[in-house]
């Protein structure tokens, strides 16, 4: 397996961390990181709430990543709570395609880690409503 995607791996794994910060809102059961075009690795955790105002951790690290200046991805991994990775949410995907208009079909998402099972946004947007 390509070297970025472990060191994309250990660095959403560093931020897993599922914790309750009050009676409302939790976070930390879902980890991502983001790879920039630059090379620059971004991380984010989900955070959830009561009233549907949280966000996932893939959204969180490319917010993340906007605020320190950058706006391309390049690829994308998220973990879940027992390790295992999966693919982003709808909202997620949209996230994406507006963020990178006509050029996010080659992002790279990390399907399966165990077995570096790897797609492109593009496949997973088939015919999307801003082609």
């Amino acid at each position: 397996m390509d070297k970025i995607w472990t060191d994309m791996y250990t660095a959403a794994k560093k931020v897993l961390c599922e914790r309750k910060i009050s009676d409302y809102v939790s976070c930390g059961e879902v980890a991502a990181a983001v790879l920039s075009k630059s090379g620059r690795i971004y991380t984010g955790v989900c955070i959830d709430t009561c009233s549907g105002l949280g966000v996932c951790a893939e959204r969180n690290a490319i917010f993340n990543m906007i605020t320190n200046g950058e706006h391309e991805i390049d690829k994308v991994l998220c973990i879940m709570p027992d390790g295992s990775s999966g693919a982003p949410c709808g909202a997620c995907r949209e996230l994406m395609v507006q963020l990178m208009a006509g050029h996010y079909k080659n992002i790279e998402i990390m399907m399966d880690f165990a077995t570096g099972r790897t797609v492109t946004l593009g496949e997973l947007t088939p015919e999307w409503w801003i082609d």
